[in-house]
């Protein structure tokens, strides 16, 4: 039976280890935890690789962005909104690390039923098969009298629902991120796609005015990113809508001059998806800056994410 050729190896040159180039060192390490060191200093216990280096990157790309004063824009997917992040992000607000934050159809609901009722999500699978999923009475009453009524005074979508909630004194207006942005001159937008949120399939629905209140989201969206140039953009859980949205802008404000070739993006996510990275992290920054990709669940993220940003910029200032 005939054998099959084997390499022989013995011609095999090698090199030593030490004249060898890698990617790993011990200097990189994470050191010991220390459980007494405040939360805003976490990342100091992290390895300076991978994941943990990227993370120490954007925190003082963005910390430097903001004492600058260039732009850091969120951008919400409705997960987000259901994960009880609010007061993370409200207290990013108050420190003034964001410039604008812009979120999808499904996130402004949610946020919405937070500020009236103190609860939101409903079980899909439970009430879709008794054709009761999204028709409730109150929420698409209030939620489309808001948008209807703010689109005649020519308000945008976000502006119209927030002043709606605060004017109403909504009982749980402190966590609404809406409500806040109103209350902090912070532009807070919705980005609606027609016929994706249930507010839509309920008699109380003009989509005359919910496409006119977006459009003027959309336009204010855009002018947060005129001077995007060495700021920075997060998006947090939006797979789809935000991406798109995200793209159509910045090509828009681009076309008229503004500069925003060179920036910092992250997109913070359960698992990554093709349109945050190819619209966010990728086809955006050929011109320069750089993008992240971070994975996890965002009730850990997010929180983390406040803490460690504020830490910083508390140092910063010092």
């Amino acid at each position: 039976m005939k054998r099959h050729d084997r390499l022989d190896l013995r011609g095999v040159r090698t090199i030593s280890v030490a004249k060898r180039p890698t990617k790993v060192r011990i200097e990189q390490f994470a050191p010991a935890p220390d459980p007494a060191s405040p939360v805003g200093s976490f990342d100091q216990f992290l390895p300076d690789l991978l994941a943990g280096s990227a993370l120490r990157e954007l925190l003082q790309g963005w910390v430097l962005a903001r004492a600058a004063g260039r732009p850091a824009v969120a951008m919400l997917g409705g997960h987000v909104v259901k994960t009880g992040v609010q007061r993370p992000l409200i207290s990013l607000m108050e420190a003034g690390a964001l410039s604008a934050i812009a979120m999808n159809g499904a996130a402004a609901i949610h946020d919405f039923e937070i500020a009236f009722f103190g609860s939101t999500s409903e079980p899909v699978e439970e009430t879709l098969l008794t054709g009761q999923f999204g028709l409730v009475e109150e929420t698409p009453v209030l939620f489309n009298q808001a948008v209807n009524e703010g689109a005649k005074r020519g308000l945008g979508m976000g502006e119209a629902l927030g002043e709606f909630i605060v004017d109403a004194d909504a009982p749980h207006v402190s966590l609404s991120l809406l409500a806040q942005g109103v209350t902090r001159g912070l532009p807070v937008t919705v980005h609606v796609a027609i016929g994706t949120d249930t507010i839509h399939q309920h008699p109380s629905f003009d989509p005359a005015a919910t496409g006119t209140a977006t459009h003027a989201d959309f336009r204010i969206f855009a002018a947060a990113l005129r001077e995007l140039e060495d700021g920075v953009v997060l998006n947090f859980g939006s797979a789809v809508v935000m991406p798109e949205v995200f793209l159509k802008a910045l090509s828009t404000v681009r076309n008229l001059g503004h500069p925003a070739s060179r920036f910092l993006a992250a997109s913070f996510d359960q698992i990554r998806h093709y349109r945050p990275e190819k619209n966010v992290l990728e086809r955006p920054l050929r011109a320069g800056g750089k993008g992240f990709a971070f994975v996890g669940p965002h009730e850990l993220w997010i929180p983390l994410l406040a803490a460690l940003y504020l830490g910083r910029a508390q140092e910063s200032n010092r």
